[in-house]
């Protein structure tokens, strides 16, 4: 039987469930492989130290997670770029740090959204609502100051928004996009499309 190890901490055992819900799904994780991957005993109930409950411990795991997403979103949007070129490109970069820093976390989420539509909800507006609403707001003022001639600035950031969520998503999901473009080329076409669409001058 597998012994205790000293020292197993709360985030340990948040690191390794989110990596075994990622790879094989809430229901087919049990508590005991959670503790198992963390070095516990099985059956020595140790997790219960931490967390209540598998439930609670999943809710933890995405809340921990989503406030460093949220973090690191906003850290990075403090100062958008004064060309408006530039500031597209951070957008762009800030959206794929996000979701690559935490891949793990959103095939949790589309996995297990009809479970706990409410936790995956708070993650949705706590980061990429948030994003989208900066977003839509900066095209709005590149329109009211003449600098786009674009006629509906929520609107097209939704799309905009959209198209370069699905690069990072799809290839985390399945390890493919249309047309297996490498990241800088699809970067490169998104940018191109989105000066286009906004009407940049």
């Amino acid at each position: 039987m597998a012994r205790t190890t000293p020292g197993v901490t709360r985030e340990r055992i948040l690191d390794e469930a989110v990596r075994l819900f990622a790879t094989r799904g809430y229901d087919a994780t049990s508590v005991v492989d959670i503790q198992v991957a963390c070095g516990l005993a099985p059956g020595s109930g140790a997790l219960y130290k931490h967390f209540r409950s598998k439930r609670e411990l999943l809710e933890q795991a995405v809340r921990r997670n989503m406030e460093t997403l949220a973090r690191s979103q906003a850290e990075a949007m403090t100062e958008v770029p004064a060309d408006p070129r530039a500031a597209l490109r951070l957008l762009a970069e800030v959206v794929w740090r996000v979701l690559d820093s935490e891949r793990e976390l959103v095939r949790i989420m589309i996995r297990e959204f009809g479970g706990f539509p409410e936790l995956f909800e708070q993650m949705w507006q706590g980061v990429l609502a948030n994003v989208y609403r900066v977003g839509a707001g900066w095209i709005a003022r590149l329109r009211e100051t003449g600098q786009a001639t674009v006629a509906d600035p929520e609107a097209t950031a939704a799309v905009l928004l959209a198209s370069l969520t699905y690069y990072p998503i799809l290839h985390t999901l399945i390890g493919h996009t249309p047309g297996d473009l490498d990241r800088e080329r699809f970067l490169a076409a998104w940018l191109e499309h989105a000066e286009a669409t906004i009407g940049l001058r």
